[in-house]
């Protein structure tokens, strides 16, 4: 999982990411691609 102070560039990597907010952190996953993932902060 990436760590970044902003997700907007992980997001575009790919068209299946999905932006989900938990727990207060952004996280960006993926169900197709699973390596997509990553989280802010």
């Amino acid at each position: 999982m990436k760590i970044k102070n902003s997700l907007r560039s992980l997001k575009s990597r790919d068209r299946d990411n999905v932006l989900v907010r938990r727990k207060g952190r952004v996280y960006v996953i993926n169900k197709v691609k699973r390596r997509f993932k990553a989280r802010q902060g």
